[in-house]
């Protein structure tokens, strides 16, 4: 999930009087809105959907975890090491992520903060998302303003998945992704993995958040 040439453009926006690099919603007040460093949610949800349930399962990640990535390549190295990779983060074999070059990523910080959220997918929408607490039964809505979807806000450079075992024979490894087919096209599925059960997440940018965080 590398994104750096994402990064020029949102600092000219932010910078611009007019937000003339992104159609900003109506209902999107920037002036309540701090510009930050590019973060990103790892979100599930139908494309189309302007509102659900389920944020409970969606992540965060505080910074782009593509240059923190471990190449498949150098998984026996990270293997070796314990599973701590260069950048510090710790590697769960029932548990990983992958992105579009075929970079082992961190995991994301579950569960994403109740709050809102001036996400885009860096293509014509930039809108406000609304994170809910959770209810009695543990399950958090969340909805976005002026009409927008999933699908407007998702970052199609940006592919994700998690990978889990299918059993219980810890037969879930990077060993196993084929090396070829990366980098992943703009909104396709990641790799199916032999031994792994896979989710494919959406990616959000956070761009900004409420002046009073």
């Amino acid at each position: 999930m590398r994104v750096h040439h994402f990064v020029p453009s949102v600092s000219r926006w932010l910078l611009s009087l007019g937000f003339v690099m992104l159609a900003v919603g109506q209902g999107a007040d920037l002036l309540k809105f701090r510009r930050i460093e590019p973060q990103y949610i790892a979100a599930l949800g139908e494309p189309g959907a302007t509102s659900g349930s389920g944020a409970q399962a969606w992540g965060l990640w505080s910074q782009d975890p593509g240059p923190r990535g471990c190449k498949l390549d150098r998984y026996p190295e990270l293997k070796a090491a314990g599973g701590v990779a260069p950048s510090q983060w710790k590697f769960d074999a029932a548990d990983w992520w992958l992105e579009e070059h075929g970079l082992i990523m961190e995991k994301p910080t579950f569960p994403l903060p109740p709050g809102k959220y001036l996400v885009t997918g860096d293509r014509k929408v930039t809108t406000v998302l609304t994170i809910q607490p959770r209810d009695k039964d543990g399950n958090q809505r969340w909805e976005l303003a002026d009409g927008a979807t999933l699908y407007d806000v998702t970052h199609l450079g940006c592919r994700s998945a998690r990978y889990k075992p299918e059993a219980a024979d810890n037969s879930c490894s990077p060993a196993n992704v084929r090396t070829t087919g990366f980098p992943v096209n703009p909104g396709a599925a990641m790799p199916v993995v032999t031994g792994c059960r896979k989710q494919d997440y959406a990616v959000l940018i956070v761009v900004g958040l409420p002046v009073s965080r």
